[in-house]
């Protein structure tokens, strides 16, 4: 830890509220409402004490983030016990298997909400509560732009979900799923049950998904305590993390520690890193890139193949491997990760992390306790487990999760004699999971194993939010057969939770123009993983001749909201941010404290 030594009243942002001798009227008007319900003014005015708030996700239309709500009051006794004031607040709710049509529509609402509150409110320091896929990032691109100081406390993942005596990763197992009732093995009601199963307890996804992932890089990138992504949601050293999360904050606002000082581009490479060994979801990518932006911070949609790509495979869980969320955290959960990585010389070791120590000095004794869950860096389950960034005459860019290309899929499609590597297929294209759904098994389509399922129109403006509905499983005729599998390519994205090996996120997307939208149901594409290439095989003629004959699809709003998001949103490649708000940078530092509201 670093000085604790308390700063003057005047170094508390909270004081220009309650305490401002320059300006009574206001000063007055500020304590009067504070003090209704019960709030004392040697609390508000004369203690010195900061006040953290608590920006609380957890709601009934969140349940993997619900049980915040009861995690807030040891939050709040921490932050007492170190001499804060806690301020609980509500957030934009986001719940990734509950909003329609995809959560990632809200993703930059619930920023621009959380950028407001920090800003307009007599607020020192926040808590985020994060767990669900999309408040993770949320929370640290709002923390980034007004950079005042913030500390991750993730919600934890489930306990383990089991069916007929196997485990049943939750998401992964709807995959599976899927295929059993195309192949006519189970019917509608076992599909229920086989999926329901998966979710026995509080908390986020128990696979490596985007929640675990995301919560896991917020570790990485110092803005959690050491060990706080893995905790399971039930156990009893969630609410301990959440005590101790609640006195840290308080520690950090007398030591100025603001997201600034640890979302550095250092900072960043150890995600991308930590992405690779832990088999982490396609998600990732536009969600850092999108903090990193908000941060002031470039990073590139390449750097995740220059950076990551030669990071081997650590973390044996689903979908890249065989256990979840309970066998991690067991296993060391992300400290056991990051003292691999550490001991190869893998990580920036100087990044600071919110305990106030560096990277090297909180993970340096942090030994995998299991090596069936969390390997040696030297004896790895795969030795690249990267994201491959693709480009061409598809798209400009487009993120292929490596870690989860399974051997069967490696054997049939990227080892032809002659050809390693590289494959090539005939296009199938649906516009949207409606003609997907509906024409998918359609003989007139001929789709056998050397097809390849192109989805487009699924992007951020054009689904609109970017959905989670790339990962496509082949027609049931196809699936009977015991072909499970066929490549997929899309603008839009995958569930963290897919075991699919996916060319996601293509940017641009296609209702802008992308090369997607110039494909046609017959062209022959070729993939090159070597060359990181993805082209429709015809002359550049035929392209052009196409493009002068395209017209952009008549998008229709269905909400304000829709509408405002489509006319700012950038791609997933930029990490679809709203490309106007990342002007504004360190803004509590920038503008002060807003003006007065009377």
């Amino acid at each position: 830890m670093t000085d604790k030594k308390a700063p003057p009243f005047t170094a508390l942002r909270s004081r220009k509220w309650f305490d401002d001798p320059s300006d009574p009227g206001m000063t007055a008007l500020y304590l009067e409402r504070y003090m209704n319900f019960g709030f004392t003014l040697e609390e508000l005015r004369t203690s010195g004490k900061p006040i953290i708030g608590i920006a609380q996700t957890g709601s009934d239309l969140s349940p993997c983030n619900r049980h915040h709500k009861d995690l807030l009051w040891r939050i709040r006794d921490g932050i007492r016990d170190a001499g804060g004031i806690p301020f609980e607040f509500p957030v934009h709710p986001i719940q990734e298997t509950g909003k329609r049509p995809t959560a990632a529509l809200d993703r930059n609402l619930q920023y621009l909400t959380l950028v407001e509150v920090l800003y307009g409110y007599p607020m020192d320091g926040v808590v985020l509560t994060t767990g669900c896929d999309k408040t993770t990032p949320a929370m640290l691109m709002g923390a980034a732009t007004v950079d005042i100081p913030a500390i991750v406390l993730s919600g934890g993942p489930m306990l383990n979900g089991h069916h007929n005596g196997g485990l049943a990763g939750s998401g992964t197992v709807v995959w599976y799923a899927r295929q059993e009732l195309a192949a006519g093995r189970i019917d509608y009601e076992k599909f229920i049950e086989m999926v329901a199963a998966s979710a026995p307890s509080a908390g986020h996804c128990n696979t490596m998904g985007t929640a675990l992932s995301m919560n896991s890089l917020a570790e990485a990138l110092g803005m959690s305590l050491p060990g706080c992504a893995s905790i399971p949601a039930p156990y009893r050293e969630r609410a301990q993390m959440a005590y101790i999360t609640g006195k840290r904050i308080v520690e950090m606002v007398h030591e100025d520690l603001k997201p600034s000082k640890i979302m550095t581009r250092a900072a960043f490479e150890n995600a991308i890193v930590a992405a690779s060994a832990l088999g982490a979801s396609t998600n990732c990518p536009p969600h850092v890139t999108a903090i990193a932006r908000h941060m002031g911070v470039e990073l590139k949609i390449k750097d995740w193949d220059t950076v990551g790509y030669d990071i081997p495979l650590l973390v044996n869980t689903m979908p890249a491997g065989e256990y979840l969320g309970e066998e991690f955290h067991r296993a060391g959960g992300v400290p056991a990760v990051m003292y691999e990585l550490l001991q190869a010389g893998k990580l920036h070791a100087d990044a600071l992390n919110v305990s106030g120590k560096t990277i090297g000095e909180v993970y340096r004794a942090s030994e995998a306790s299991d090596r069936r869950v969390i390997k040696a860096y030297s004896a790895p389950m795969l030795p690249q487990a990267g994201f491959a960034v693709l480009s061409g005459n598809l798209f400009d860019s487009a993120v292929m999760k490596t870690s989860v290309i399974s051997p069967e899929f490696r054997k049939f499609y990227l080892e032809r004699e002659g050809d390693p590597g590289a494959f090539e297929a005939r296009a199938i294209v649906f516009e949207g999971p409606e003609d997907y759904h509906a024409r998918i098994n359609d003989p007139s389509l001929g789709i056998d194993a050397h097809c390849i399922l192109f989805i487009r129109g699924v992007g951020p403006i054009g689904y609109p939010g970017a959905a989670e509905v790339v990962n496509m499983l082949p027609p049931d005729a196809l699936v009977k057969q015991g072909i499970t599998m066929l490549p997929c390519v899309g603008d839009g994205r995958q569930s963290g939770t897919s075991g699919s090996p996916s060319i996601l996120n293509a940017s641009p997307e296609s209702v802008v123009g992308g090369g997607l939208a110039l494909l046609q149901t017959g062209d022959m594409v070729r993939i090159d993983l070597n060359k990181r290439r993805a082209d429709i095989m015809i002359s550049d003629e035929a392209m052009a001749k196409r493009r002068a004959e395209w017209k952009p699809p008549v998008l229709i709003s269905q909400t304000p909201w829709q509408e405002m998001q489509r006319a700012s949103i950038g791609q997933l490649e930029t990490g679809a941010c709203l490309d106007f708000a990342v002007k504004y940078q360190k803004v509590a530092t920038t503008f002060g404290v807003p003006r007065n509201n009377h």
